[in-house]
């Protein structure tokens, strides 16, 4: 099944439920602008997250969560057409046919027929086999076990590789990115490819949250440091995937699409840049 939209409920402050808006990828399929991250998160940690409103949940075969996730999704009862899976293939399994065989094991541990977004974690130069492991995934798209396939971690030479020896476009690379490390040339390098720019990290690993300018414009927006790093991310039409285990934090971390920054505090925040 291949939904035109995916459908995030979010709790406003007043009690208004509200949608989440969706980035269409380079293939025209719609992927949400927040999902949640589950790098050292469990089951439960997952039903919270789908509980609260999360419709894109982003994991990897390296995490060792695959069945957690399956398993919370099946607990929440959400239909498959209103969820966004991704999942990852690790180092290890670089190379066209251990590609497909990881790919089956990670399908199996989801107990999905169809994987919405399928990553290489790293490009792992050293193995010099990403443009190997690229064309599996390019398979596994053509035979439609994938929605759509990217990259995670990617520089501009890999992605320039990809372009000259491949045939496909990543509809994805996932970065390390947030307002101390905003990655302004690689994002430049994605809108002239039409490559979706997703962080992970988004938060800076909390360190970014104690920053003065964001708390100061946490208070005048009446918002959480979170939630302004997030809005940043969303008007710079970056894909978030913020991680939690707090309640609270993972509901709040949703709870972005109710305001905007004006210009002055994009530019304040965009400042922040440690120059990369």
């Amino acid at each position: 099944m291949r939904p035109a939209q995916i459908r995030t409920p979010t709790k406003l402050g007043w009690g208004v439920m509200a949608v989440s808006p969706t980035v269409s990828l380079n293939n025209g399929v719609a992927m949400p602008r927040v999902g949640f991250g589950t790098w050292q998160v469990d089951q439960r940690v997952i039903e919270l997250a789908l509980a609260a409103g999360y419709r894109s949940i982003d994991t990897a075969s390296m995490y060792g969560n695959e069945p957690d996730v399956a398993r919370a999704i099946a607990k929440s009862g959400i239909p498959r057409n209103e969820l966004f899976v991704t999942t990852k293939v690790w180092d290890d399994a670089h190379g066209y046919d251990r590609t497909l065989r990881s790919f089956e094991e990670s399908r199996r541990r989801l107990a999905l027929d169809l994987v919405d977004l399928y990553l290489i974690h790293w490009p792992a130069p050293g193995q010099d086999r990403y443009i190997e492991t690229w064309r599996a995934l390019e398979w596994l798209l053509a035979e439609g076990s994938v929605r759509a396939i990217g990259v995670s971690n990617f520089e501009p030479a890999h992605l320039d590789r990809l372009a000259r020896e491949t045939d496909t476009v990543p509809a994805v690379n996932q970065i390390k990115l947030n307002p101390y490390q905003p990655q302004r040339e690689l994002r430049d390098y994605h809108s002239e490819r039409r490559i979706a720019t997703e962080a992970w990290a988004p938060l800076g690993r909390g360190e970014v949250l104690g920053d003065p300018v964001v708390a100061e414009l946490a208070q005048r927006y009446g918002r959480t440091p979170a939630q302004i790093v997030l809005r940043w991310s969303i008007q710079h039409d970056i894909v978030a995937i913020p991680r939690s285990s707090n309640p609270s934090r993972i509901e709040e971390n949703l709870d972005v699409f109710g305001f905007e920054l004006d210009a002055r505090a994009m530019e304040r925040i965009d400042a922040l840049s440690h120059g990369a």
